[in-house]
């Protein structure tokens, strides 16, 4: 996936500018246009045993981070796309050592460095999931081990230099290394440590503007909070609703979702054998059914026509509520398809939702990000450039791209994340409005009027606007009102785009 339609203009920029600028410059201009062109680059945290390394197998699309506490879940590991199968322990000195993936297929448990010596994991996979997405399994801030911690920050955001070049500033480098969008994985109830944990991963990441509208909550596990194989969903969603509302600074949502169900159909791990497994014990009873589900160990240790051993398996993949998903497919249609079984069971997990925000939300925030950043970049290399005509060619560049109507969408950005973050304080339908103008292109979700014509449309958008330039001029503070005139702008512009599109006279 190349940039989107903001940051490929500050591509452009750089394609433009690069060839005309002192050979210093140009280099650090070519190492902003090469981080333009990557995928989105998303960060893992949460405490240990929240279910990371099952949510990174699920967005990889196969079982490469081991889930077992083990060294190799102790430091950070990189995900990313490339023509063939390869881990590489990255030193701090930024020298390499390979190793094969172990017999599993897995990133080996022993990595043959001494961690004080490592930096980073590098893994880079043929899977066509990570063709758009970049994936960064950290440790956790929320480790009591504070070298877990201080490791994690380091590679994220800190001058990470060993994966670019030497002439890229260490700002530049700090935000190379950065990640655009950060994935926050609790259990059960948000405790103050986790909120604490994903402050502090905001607050060092400051420099790429981590904030809510970046980050995601995803409540994990949502199975264990009912017992047995009873359906989790109608206590998962409210109570999601409920912690969405406690982290709405940290996080733009929360979403539920059963990481091991997401892990074993997103991997292909659920074979014919056990779809067989499943079917038989679907043939038993109703009572029957209902005792072996009841738990763990009833499940394992009663007699039933499918092996322990099987039986055994089949939690390591479903757990008893996947289980009884699956069986309960089963019974009511015998003839069911095992690959019918392994969608039903990809839509049960919760994953479906997650994958829907990444690949559409994250997909525009990722590139106001970018483009701000490259923007923000190409601006301090103008300002620092040792050749004064090297700084007069990137300032008019700029100048002119920021005449562009387009680049409005980076200062709608810029304010929502103030006014999400909670810097400045807006009466929330305002500050949900100003979220949605913010974050989408489509006219009818901004509005809230989905099914509206374009002359609807624009009325609402001028009528917006209005509201805005009241709101700028009648008793807001400064800060409110510098946020209110740019969303009045905003709307304005949103106004005549509609018509322009619609044809609306």
């Amino acid at each position: 996936m190349g940039p989107g339609p903001l940051s490929a203009r500050v591509a452009g920029l750089c394609d433009g500018a690069g060839p005309r600028l002192g050979p210093a410059t140009r280099n650090q201009v070519l190492g902003i246009r090469r981080r333009l062109d990557e995928p989105l680059r998303v960060a893992i945290a949460g405490r240990l045993k929240a279910g990371k390394s099952t949510l990174v197998n699920a967005l990889i699309g196969r079982r490469v981070a081991p889930t077992e506490v083990g060294e190799c879940t102790r430091i950070v590991t990189q995900f990313r796309y490339g023509t063939a199968d390869r881990v590489d322990v990255v030193r701090r000195d930024g020298s390499r050592v390979s190793l094969p993936l172990d017999d599993a297929g897995m990133i080996p448990q022993r990595l043959g460095v001494p961690r004080a010596e490592i930096g980073y994991v590098d893994v880079t996979l043929t899977s066509d999931h990570l063709r758009d997405l970049t994936v960064l399994d950290t440790p956790g801030l929320a480790s009591t081990n504070t070298s877990v911690s201080a490791g994690a920050r380091r590679f994220l955001f800190e001058a990470a230099a060993a994966p670019f070049d030497d002439n890229i500033d260490d700002d530049s480098a700090g935000a190379i290394a950065g990640a655009e969008a950060i994935i926050y994985v609790f259990t059960q109830s948000v405790r103050d440590d986790d909120v604490a944990a994903l402050e502090a991963f905001r607050s060092v990441s400051a420099r790429l503007a981590s904030n809510p509208i970046n980050s995601l909550g995803l409540f994990n596990k949502v199975d264990k909070l009912v017992g047995g194989a009873a359906d989790p969903w109608p206590v998962a969603g409210p109570l999601a609703a409920d912690q969405t509302g406690v982290l709405r600074r940290v996080v733009s949502e929360v979403v539920p979702i059963v990481g091991l169900l997401a892990e074993t159909t997103e991997a292909g791990r659920l074979t014919a054998a056990d779809c067989e497994a499943l079917r038989t014990m679907a043939r038993l009873p109703h009572s029957e059914r209902l005792v072996l589900l009841a738990s763990v160990d009833l499940f394992t240790s009663r007699d039933a026509p499918v092996p322990r051993e099987q039986r055994e398996r089949l939690l390591r993949l479903l757990d008893l509520y996947g289980i009884g998903f699956a069986i309960a497919q089963f019974a009511a249609q015998p003839q069911l398809a095992s690959g019918d079984l392994v969608r039903l069971l990809f839509q049960a997990s919760g994953f479906p939702r997650l994958r829907n925000t990444l690949d559409q939300a994250f997909r525009w925030r990722t590139d106001a990000i970018k483009a701000g950043w490259g923007l923000s970049s190409l601006e301090k290399l103008a300002s620092h450039a040792a050749r004064p005509e090297d700084r007069e060619l990137l300032r008019d560049a700029i100048e002119q791209l920021l005449q562009q109507p387009d680049y409005h969408r980076l200062r709608l950005l810029e304010v929502a994340q103030l006014v999400s973050s909670g810097s400045v304080e807006l009466p929330e339908p305002m500050e949900q409005e100003l979220t949605r103008l913010a974050l989408s292109t489509d006219p009818r979700w901004i509005l809230s009027l989905p099914a509206a014509a374009p002359e609807q449309l624009t009325r609402a958008a001028l009528e917006a606007a209005t509201r805005w330039r009241v709101y700028a001029v009648a008793g807001a503070s400064p800060a409110q009102s510098r946020v209110a005139q740019v969303a009045h702008r905003g709307f304005f512009l949103l106004s005549q785009r509609v018509r322009a599109e619609g044809g609306v006279r």
